[in-house]
């Protein structure tokens, strides 16, 4: 069975996350449990109810994620196959397919670890999703720029370099920020942080920050939509290992009653799989 409308998961991951966002910062907000003045997207997905519906959308996001993580590996390495493209391309395709699945479980240790509950956790996730996958699109940035104009436009190329340096430097800037504005914080609670309790210009610093690598995140997904419009990917068959013998078939059995063993061949067969012996 094939697949041809593999562009829906890269726009269905741009639809999501911001969706997620969104919806967890007004329920945040109108709980009273953050700020409306630049929280942490963590922040506002750490309170029952909101964290429940960020956990189960992030980790659905996640497996998006990764599906477009994977198709965009098996589409480098067709065009590799194909075309002559320079050998750097396979192997910065191996590399980059292995920085996207670790930001992806990265990305579901932020989703079911918040960050009241298991602190080093969320925090190690999200330095994994932000981290890897800002190396991630600096892979795929370079990639673009081997296989245009074949898979994509030169423009396309800019573009994913621009938004892997934007990611690089507002990441930097984020975890920088970070961790001196929580250094120099005497609030509280953090989830609540107001300019009196120290950091605060840091603090807005990290927050904007992160919102902004969160859309360059989503933009740069959302770049493969046009890509994979051309693509088709077929289902893996499953194969029997071993052969069916009549004499290992009950006579009661309702699956195969009284069949030989060529009659099991065709019944085999007639079900679409194959038979190795």
């Amino acid at each position: 069975m094939a697949f041809d409308k593999l562009h829906i998961l890269p726009i269905a991951v741009f639809v999501l996350f911001p969706a997620t966002f969104l919806i967890t910062y007004i329920v945040a907000v109108l709980l009273k449990h953050v700020e409306a003045e630049f929280p942490y997207i963590s922040d506002t997905g750490t309170y029952s109810p909101e964290s429940c519906v960020f956990g189960q959308l992030l980790n659905f996001g996640t497996m998006l994620m990764a599906s477009v993580v994977y198709v965009r590996f098996q589409q480098v390495q067709e065009y590799f196959k194909t075309y002559p493209l320079h050998v750097s391309v396979r192997k910065l395709n191996k590399c980059g397919v292995w920085f996207g699945l670790i930001s992806c479980l990265g990305l579901s240790f932020v989703a079911n670890f918040q960050e009241t509950n298991v602190i080093t956790v969320h925090l190690t996730g999200a330095f994994m999703c932000f981290g890897f996958g800002t190396l991630y699109f600096w892979v795929q940035a370079i990639c673009s720029y081997y296989m245009q104009p074949l898979a994509n436009s030169i423009f396309v190329a800019h573009l994913r370099l621009a938004l892997a340096m934007i990611c690089s430097v507002f990441f930097i800037l984020l975890s920088i920020t970070g961790v001196i504005s929580h250094l120099q914080f005497h609030g509280a609670n953090p989830r609540k942080w107001y300019p009196v309790d120290g950091g605060w210009e840091l603090h807005v610093i990290s927050t904007v920050s992160e919102w902004i690598v969160a859309i360059a995140f989503c933009i740069f997904i959302l770049s493969f939509s046009q890509e994979f419009q051309s693509l088709s990917m077929e289902a893996k068959i499953v194969l029997l290992t071993e052969r069916i013998e009549t004499s290992d078939v009950n006579d009661t059995s309702p699956f195969v009653p009284h069949t030989s063993a060529d009659e099991v061949d065709v019944i085999v067969r007639q079900s679409g799989a194959s038979v190795i012996t």
